[in-house]
């Protein structure tokens, strides 16, 4: 939907004979450099207006964008794999620090007696 009026050739030249009669020969020059002054700073407001909205529009896709991916990252079906797999391996892993620290424990406490056995031989 156009809001802005169009003018074909012929409307222009009636506006023209129009604006002629009834400013006059002498002032018309004039008064065209200020209707183009006018329709130049309509333009112009025209365009901020356009690039305003625009830059709005950017910045709230730009706000979705990063919602969604914030959204990838929490629901990414890898890594909530990973967490699950981690979170399952704990136990065995405690346990297998526990069995290894038992160990070397053990190691410890059998090592100087088996020093001591071939010193009474």
């Amino acid at each position: 939907m156009n809001l802005v009026p169009q003018f074909g050739f012929l409307e222009l030249i009636l506006i023209g004979v129009i604006a002629l009669i009834v400013v006059g020969p002498k002032d018309l020059p004039r008064l065209m450099r200020s209707a183009g002054r006018m329709v130049g700073k309509a333009k112009a407001m025209a365009a901020e207006f356009t690039a305003a909205f625009d830059q709005m529009a950017r910045e709230t896709e730009m706000e979705e964008l990063r919602q969604e991916l914030d959204a990838l990252k929490r629901d990414n079906v890898v890594a909530q794999a990973k967490r699950d797999l981690d979170e399952s391996l704990k136990p065995l892993e405690q346990d297998m620090r526990s069995e290894d620290a038992a160990l070397r424990q053990a190691a410890a406490t059998s090592a100087p007696a088996s020093e001591e056995e071939p010193a009474k031989s």
